[in-house]
């Protein structure tokens, strides 16, 4: 009798790397460090009267460092996964992680140390961006793939909010303390990771790949919790072994494979990028860089630090939701809904930002009525975009990154979309402030058309991928389904692979008894 198989292990370990992921703590600890009085004495430059500034050129060095980091991290990780693993992998890069995070929490006063520190942190940080979506899309079962994707994104902003929340916990200590403190903790990520990392299974894809059945076998087991002879764990190895063999006729993939016009390879990691490309511009991130001066022109005397707390409650308040959604709802539904969603958000803010919001400094007591109101409602939609955000466009392109290719090209294409998300996180970052600068509340109205191009751009070319194994989210990619049709698609080659494996099992039995 077969085994009914549970998924409790399954869960528990994608929620294990998953968790490793407050890296994102990383990314949102630094902007309140930058305005602490401590770490501006020390890396900043003196002024003639004796008091000290962080330029904006310092301050451009030492943010951006992190993101060139997790650009080559991103990268980086295809050739350690495909040619050590995926576990090996995360463990690679959890040590690199945790040395820079080592660097920046001991640096003195050096600027070059602090930044090195960053850029060392942020290749672990782009590195596990990709292998945590390729782990968990290798391991988890089907039924649950898009929701243990969604802890990724869940870990991320729970991150950022963490970081939001010691910043404003420790900005009023005297001395180091208030940055070292911060910027330390996050040795704590990266020595629970490095803990547990031995206890986690090599992906069972991963080892079918490379030859390792009986390795294989006894991962699929764990992650059923069934005993190793139990007849299921053949059945579920055969079918992967059917299909593995069937997505990789082509053999060993090259990166230019990826943009392989065989089995529609090109569309796939094309969408993979687009997605990563447009989640950036939707328009989140101004929010962040700028939520405190628009609240402030509504006449709050919010400090920054408390404004970003605010930002990053909504935030993990978004993502929340989205772990029923993602397999309830659907992941190309999600993307239309949130990019209209946040269409009309992006649209109404920067219309009443450029139309009623009074210049920035005016004087709190200088604000009229209709600078209030105009406030009022631009923070409205804000916390209305943020939501947004995180429900629909911040993880669901991260679960089309973990779910859409063939097992030979799967970690080189997850790093290009990676890498393409960090890129323009970079590039956003740094043009943003400029371009806000001279236009203000109008740049809304830039994400604003970009989210139209978001709506058209999923509608004509994101499948529907919701409940398939990964396998049948290459067939159907092979079968040339459209998009728009895809939510009535049904796959065959999962069935196929059933009655092989049953067949394969029969014959066995057969075989058994006339040996008897």
């Amino acid at each position: 009798m077969t085994a009914v198989p549970t998924n409790r292990r399954a869960i528990v370990l994608a929620f294990f790397v998953a968790f490793g992921f407050l890296f994102g703590y990383d990314i949102g600890v630094i902007s309140g460090l930058l305005v602490m009085p401590d770490f501006v004495q020390r890396f900043g430059q003196e002024n003639p009267d004796g008091s000290f500034t962080l330029s904006s050129s310092r301050q451009s060095i030492i943010t951006s460092l992190l993101s060139a980091g997790t650009f080559v991290g991103a990268l980086g990780q295809a050739f350690t996964a495909d040619r050590f693993g995926r576990r090996p992998t995360i463990l690679i890069w959890s040590v690199i992680f945790t040395i820079g995070v080592a660097i920046q929490t001991a640096t003195v006063h050096s600027v070059a140390q602090i930044t090195i520190g960053r850029f060392i942190a942020g290749l672990g940080v782009g590195a596990m961006s990709a292998v945590v979506p390729l782990y968990n899309g290798e391991t988890a079962p089907k039924a649950l793939r898009g929701t243990l994707l969604v802890l990724y994104q869940v870990q991320i902003i729970t991150g950022i909010f963490l970081s939001y929340v010691i910043d404003l916990g420790t900005h009023a200590v005297k001395g180091p303390a208030s940055w070292r403190i911060p910027v330390g903790l996050q040795l704590i990520w990266g020595f629970i990771l490095l803990s547990g990392i031995f206890f986690l299974p090599e992906s069972p894809r991963h080892l079918l790949g490379t030859g390792k059945r009986e390795e294989a076998c006894a991962v699929i087991a764990s992650l059923n919790s069934v005993p190793l002879d139990d007849p299921l764990v053949d059945v579920l190895v055969d079918e992967l072994q059917y299909a593995i063999n069937a997505e990789n006729e082509g053999g060993k993939a090259t990166w230019m494979e990826c943009f392989s016009p065989v089995n529609g390879l090109w569309k796939r990691v094309v969408n993979g990028m687009m997605l990563q490309f447009l989640q950036q511009l939707n328009g989140q991130n101004f929010y962040y860089y700028y939520g405190d001066t628009f609240f402030q022109s509504a006449g709050t005397d919010l400090s920054p630090y408390v404004i970003q707390v605010i930002l990053g409650a909504v935030s993990v308040a978004g993502t929340i939701p989205a772990l029923w959604a993602i397999e309830r709802v659907g992941r190309r539904r999600l993307l239309l809904i949130g990019a209209a969603w946040q269409a009309v958000c992006a649209l109404i803010a920067g219309l009443s930002g450029h139309f009623t919001l009074a210049p920035p400094g005016t004087d709190i007591s200088a604000l009229t009525a209709r600078n209030k109101q105009g406030g009022d409602v631009l923070i409205a939609f804000a916390v209305l975009h943020v939501f947004g955000f995180s429900m629909f466009w911040g993880p669901t392109p991260w679960v089309y990154l973990g779910e859409s290719f063939p097992l030979r090209i799967r970690p080189k294409a997850i790093a290009l979309g990676s890498a393409t998300n960090w890129v323009w996180n970079f590039l956003l970052s740094f043009f943003a402030p400029k371009i806000a600068a001279d236009i203000g509340p109008l740049i809304l109205l830039i994400f604003f058309g970009m989210l139209v191009v978001a709506f058209v751009y999923v509608f004509f070319f994101i499948p529907e991928t919701k409940g398939l194994t990964l396998e049948e989210v290459d067939e159907m990619y092979r079968s040339g389904v459209k998009p728009w049709n895809s939510t009535s698609w049904t796959p065959t080659l999962g069935q196929r692979a059933h009655e092989k494996a049953i067949a394969h099992e029969i014959r066995q039995e057969r075989e058994k008894d006339d040996s008897m």
